[in-house]
């Protein structure tokens, strides 16, 4: 719960603009759902800060939400991302991000998600694309 409470309050402008904006939804209740409803962990890079936390709901619907701190470390945030998908058994990962989301698009491609289509989400409409990895 404490790292929802500190990774809610220091999220990257996009990570936030996508809770908020794309899903409608607060970025703190949207982690304690998480941290609440799915398989979650939290990110810690060396000099102790949390760098996101991300989850894996029945079904296979995977998030990640990011702070600041994986500009610090990119190489070790990137290295424990990538061990987390690969530690997933399900056998298809999926979800949408947003358009906008630039640094969550590089990142889902270094993890191995294939980009499908775009689509008109949330109380916004706005354009998202689904990924999914196999």
């Amino acid at each position: 719960m404490e790292a929802a409470l500190r990774v809610a309050s220091n999220l990257l402008p996009d990570d936030y603009k996508e809770v908020t904006e794309g899903h409608g939804h607060d970025p703190l209740n949207a982690l304690i759902v998480g941290f609440h409803n799915c398989d979650s962990v939290y990110f810690e890079v060396p000099n102790g800060e949390l760098a996101g936390m991300a989850g894996v709901h029945e079904g296979g619907q995977i998030w990640m939400l990011c702070t600041p701190a994986i500009y610090e470390y990119p190489h070790t945030f990137a290295k424990e991302a990538l061990r987390y998908v690969k530690s997933r058994k399900e056998k298809l990962l999926w979800n949408i991000v947003d358009e906008r989301n630039k640094v969550h698009i590089k990142l889902l491609r270094f993890l191995g998600f294939k980009f499908l289509r775009k689509l008109n989400y949330g109380p916004n409409n706005l354009s998202f694309i689904e990924f999914c990895r196999v």
